[in-house]
């Protein structure tokens, strides 16, 4: 039987998603901060309008219940997915003032890239964009690499009773600590202190290769926050290849290494607990999968002539490589170079470690390594229940923060992400197909999108037809929530809809 909600439910709803509109006016505070310091009048005035607007929005949907309660999980599950939808309109305000999108459309397709950290973007002249309006577009990278949910809660936004909610609602399950509000803050702290060093030391890179230093430093800070948050937008349209640099190159490679670890393992190595991190499922998974594939992309790509140079495929190869099992999106060559260039091996290649992705519980996007590891070790059941005597009980076990036992639950969960990842990536390569593409593009491009690893093959591109963009924005948006709260949105907004089940509650 499913759950309809009542007005009760939808004033606790539009409560906490007030709270989340509300805060996002903070967020807005940094670009405004940045077209105040470098005189950029015009995009001042579009984020305080921004502002004024979120205050007013989020201030109404606050005031529907003053005194809400706690959150239970299916109110969570559509504050969750709801915000990802509001928070991008919202988002897509000030892109559209620009100026530098033909459409709101595209803005709003911009808007919702950046905050599923997936990278695609169809913004025109993106080399001429404000200061102003470039800081805004990294601030929507870093909240949701870090997760809307949890930046919020590391402010002490919900509390922890809403919050232990809202937080498995946006897709992360397990904990550093016991209190949820100390885990968002470990993890807003932990993810603040990579970023600070990194800007640093790649500001002090941009120095050296001729920026002048407040464009060196925001540059700096620019490339660490979408390279660890795993976003993909890049200061210039040239992507990564504007910098002509290999040791820019290598640091933003450890950057989306470590971004696509989970935040859990990070705390184990922060405890000095190597053991547990190096046995760890996903590791060892991560390890394998990246190794397999990098064979194979290097023997593919040996094949051609473009990249058949052992230094060029050695930097161009490797950089594509983690770019795209992170996540991130960045390119080190050219969309020309991608489709035509590579072999049609290694183009699928890149697609494959896309789908996967990285870690859970990280900024990446994707399957993710743990559910596949998963997946293995019970086709690995499955074979050893096939050969072992009648009376033999075959127990397979698993290593991830210390033993567990594999059971039918976990594998559950996992076989059910996969799934709907799989199916998700056919849908939308039978899209692309429909619209006229070529197979193998349509096929990498809506990996690209489901996936939020941003990396594209031409379809994302200024006048692309309205129906195809509508549903790359939906395959990102349900790529990001991992499809569960989507669904769960969905359903609940269906069995809510007769008003005759529409309950007035005090």
């Amino acid at each position: 039987m499913w759950q309809r909600f009542t007005w009760y439910d939808i004033r606790v709803i539009g409560h906490y998603l007030g709270m989340l509109v509300l805060f996002s006016s903070v967020a807005l505070l940094a670009p405004l901060i940045t077209a105040i310091i470098f005189q950029e009048w015009i995009p001042a005035s579009h984020y305080l309008f921004s502002i004024g607007l979120s205050l007013i929005v989020g201030s109404a949907l606050r005031f529907m219940r003053i005194e809400p309660g706690r959150l239970n999980r299916q109110q969570a599950l559509v504050v969750t997915g709801l915000a990802w939808v509001v928070l991008a309109f919202m988002a897509t305000i000030p892109l559209y003032l620009s100026g530098h999108y033909d459409t709101f459309l595209d803005a709003m397709f911009d808007g919702v890239s950046g905050i599923t950290t997936t990278g695609a973007s169809i913004i025109s002249d993106l080399d001429h964009l404000s200061y102003a309006d470039s800081m805004w577009r990294f601030v929507m990278i870093l909240l949701g690499g870090l997760g809307l949910v949890v930046v919020a809660l590391s402010f002490g936004l919900f509390g922890k009773r809403s919050g232990a909610s809202l937080f498995v609602s946006e897709g992360r399950s397990e904990h550093v600590v016991p209190n949820v509000v100390q885990t968002a803050q470990f993890i807003a702290k932990l993810s603040l202190g990579f970023i600070l060093v990194a800007t640093t030391v790649l500001a002090i890179m941009c120095a050296f290769a001729g920026m002048e230093a407040p464009r060196a430093v925001l540059n700096g800070l620019w490339l660490a926050i979408s390279s660890f948050c795993t976003g993909g937008f890049t200061p210039m349209s040239a992507s990564i290849m504007y910098y002509h640099s290999l040791p820019i190159e290598v640091v933003l490679m450890v950057l989306m290494i470590i971004g696509s670890v989970s935040f859990v393992l990070h705390s184990e190595l922060w405890k000095g607990h190597l053991n547990v991190y190096f046995r760890d499922v996903e590791i060892r998974t991560m390890f394998i999968w990246i190794a397999v594939m990098t064979l194979v992309f290097a023997a593919s790509v040996s094949a051609g002539s473009d990249f058949s140079n052992l230094t060029t495929m050695l930097r161009r190869g490797v950089f594509m490589i983690v770019s795209a099992f992170s996540t991130t999106g960045f390119q080190n060559i050219t969309t020309n170079q991608l489709t035509t260039s590579l072999t049609s091996g290694a183009f699928l290649v890149i697609a494959a470690l896309m789908a996967v992705g990285g870690g859970a519980g990280s900024t990446s996007g994707g399957i993710k390594f743990n559910r596949i590891g998963l997946i293995i070790k019970s086709l690995v059941a499955t074979v050893k229940e096939t050969l072992a005597p009648d009376s033999a009980r075959v127990v397979v076990s698993y290593n991830h923060l210390g033993r567990r036992i594999l059971s039918p639950e976990i594998v559950k969960e996992a076989m059910t992400v996969f799934v709907l990842y799989v199916v998700t990536y056919a849908v939308g390569s039978l899209v692309g197909i429909a619209h006229g593409y070529e197979a193998t593009q349509a096929i990498f491009e809506s990996v690209a999108m489901a996936s939020n690893g941003g990396i594209s093959s031409g379809l994302c591109a200024q006048g692309m037809p309205v129906s195809l963009e509508l549903f790359y924005m939906l395959e990102m948006w349900a790529g990001r929530l991992e499809f569960v709260t989507l669904i769960a949105l969905i359903v609940e907004v269906v069995v809510s809809l007769d008003p005759r089940r529409l309950v007035r509650r005090s």
